[in-house]
């Protein structure tokens, strides 16, 4: 029987070390890329490919993230008083993005890793495949990216890897990298999983990105996964085993431009990217920038 995915679990439950000292008060994922956090365009994007449900996996029931999108009668009341017209529209936005979607939280008590975190959301999916979006990733594109994964799962119902080629050999050390069978245009059959490779022992140059179609199949490993060697349990080191147990596992060759937000640099990287490109801001940073001699 062929499964649909209409839930996806978003983590956000990560300490954020790479933030710090920031991220002790306020969480990573809602570090501004341009004028919107790093949350809101991965639930744009799972609304997009026709989620209907997002878990959070958080370390706290009243995380600040889901305060974010819970609207505030007191504050529009507020802004409808002063005349702020304009801000209103912006919180209708936000509103309107989330609404008909259900949002739920399941915990992660403690940092055992993302696959830890991915498995407190299986009571909630009712035995069904999901979608896994890490939000530090944000995907430019025309489809979305958890789209165009659900589109290969749909016909091969197998969990199913979203991938980027990193051109420059030696940031392969930086990733999860994979050794492949090409089956198709973008698609292939995953044969091994790399962490962090050295540039030359690399088996390819194509990584992976933090977005995912997860088969219950995967759950059951998770279950049964021990603690590794950091005292974590790792995604990708689960997935390797059930490689290693003969089970088919695809990846995804995505079309669309990765930008990545793990680290301040990278964050800084794309905020000035995605700023750059933005009709409405985009004038003034420029000619900012000339009038300063900033490049």
């Amino acid at each position: 029987m062929e499964q649909e995915v209409k839930k996806a679990i978003l983590p956000i439950a990560g300490l954020g070390t790479r933030f710090l000292p920031l991220s002790k008060v306020m969480p990573k994922v809602l570090w501004p890329v341009v004028d919107k956090p790093m949350v809101e365009y991965a639930i744009r994007e799972a609304k997009e490919a026709g989620i209907e449900e997002i878990i959070f996996i958080t370390s706290s029931r009243r995380d600040i993230v889901l305060e974010y999108f819970k609207p505030s009668k007191s504050l529009q009341a507020l802004l409808k008083k002063r005349g702020r017209n304009h801000l209103i529209k912006e919180l209708d936005e936000l509103k309107e993005l989330v609404k008909g979607l259900s949002i739920s939280v399941a915990l992660q008590k403690k940092p055992l890793g993302d696959g830890d975190a991915i498995l407190q959301g299986w009571p909630k999916l009712n035995k069904q495949p999901c979608g896994v979006m890490f939000c530090d990733d944000i995907i430019e594109s025309k489809k979305p990216c958890l789209l165009q994964l659900i589109k290969i799962f749909q016909t091969s119902q197998r969990p199913v890897i979203a991938l980027a080629r990193i051109e420059n050999k030696e940031k392969l050390s930086s990733y999860g990298v994979v050794e492949v069978e090409k089956i198709a245009s973008r698609v292939f059959k995953i044969r091994r999983i790399v962490e962090k490779p050295k540039p030359d022992e690399a088996p390819s140059n194509l990584a992976i990105v933090g977005r995912y179609v997860l088969t219950p199949e995967v759950f059951d490993y998770l279950k049964s996964a021990d603690l590794g060697k950091k005292g974590e349990i790792i995604l990708a080191e689960v997935l390797q085993k059930m490689l290693d147990d003969g089970k088919t596992i695809y990846g995804y060759e995505f079309e669309g431009n990765w930008l990545e937000c793990g680290t301040k640099e990278e964050w800084l990287k794309t905020h000035l990217y995605l700023s750059l490109k933005d009709e409405r801001y985009a004038p003034t940073l420029k000619k900012f920038i000339k009038e300063n001699r900033l490049l």
